[in-house]
């Protein structure tokens, strides 16, 4: 029987937006000039910089573009503003969406957002639409390497974390929304190398989208390619077998 595949382990195999190293750098570049103006400089009073922070060297970002975002966050360099705003929406087979976003111009963000719907088979929905369909979460990934995984999961389970789940490359740990950073710095403190942390949205219901999957994935690319776009979700999945023939095209 065919396994399936979601939209978060489906970008993963496609290298999509993460694999565009400018890209990734330009989105938590914003997100450091954010935290740090709206919590300070300091990342152990600032759990949100803190974050980010940690998302950068997991990426292998240069300490001074860090401590760049940081001053132009904190105003001691001069920078550009940018504010969070979320865009929901439905992509086809009634997939639900939500687009994350950074941006110094809500209008043009916006209006980019709205395009991208509609040209690719989309509408834009209004804010709650399908925000519900969601669980607010953090995820924080850690690399398997050698790590024994009945012991990891004991370990991650008492640092707080509320589930465990083994992917292709790491162990999954998810926590309350609320507790991602205090549980990421137990991790940290027992010595556990962290690939990625970060909060997420869990999809609480999966829709199955093998006949639609060739222009639904052209429509979340294509939203992940806008410049202001920080973060897609959807929730949906493919089959392998699916999966498999579009990679083949």
């Amino acid at each position: 029987m065919s396994g399936h595949s979601k939209w978060s382990s489906i970008k993963h195999k496609k290298g999509a937006a993460d694999a565009k190293r400018g890209k990734i750098f330009t989105r938590i570049v914003r997100e450091i000039i954010v935290a740090a103006r709206d919590g300070g400089g300091d990342a152990d009073a600032n759990p949100r910089l803190r974050l980010a922070i940690s998302t950068a060297r997991a990426a292998n970002m240069p300490n001074s573009n860090i401590e760049k975002a940081i001053k132009k966050g904190t105003g001691e360099i001069e920078g550009v503003t940018y504010d969070n705003f979320v865009y929901e929406g439905y992509g086809h087979g009634g997939v639900a969406i939500i687009v994350e976003t950074l941006t110094d111009n809500k209008q043009r963000t916006v209006s980019e957002v709205r395009h991208c719907f509609s040209k690719s088979g989309g509408s834009l929905a209004e804010n709650g639409a399908v925000s519900w369909m969601f669980e607010q979460k953090g995820l924080i990934e850690i690399p398997k390497a050698e790590l024994d995984e009945d012991e990891v999961m004991m370990e991650v389970l008492d640092a707080g974390a509320d589930d465990f789940q083994v992917a292709e490359e790491n162990f999954e740990v998810y926590t309350e929304y609320s507790e991602l950073h205090n549980v990421l710095k137990k991790l940290e403190e027992k010595g556990f190398e962290i690939a990625k942390a970060e909060l997420t949205r869990i999809p609480k219901n999966y829709v199955n989208a093998d006949e639609v999957a060739g222009k639904l994935l052209k429509l979340l690319d294509n939203l992940e390619d806008l410049d202001d776009v920080q973060k897609v979700y959807a929730n949906f999945e493919i089959s392998d077998d699916v999966m498999e023939k579009l990679s083949q095209e």
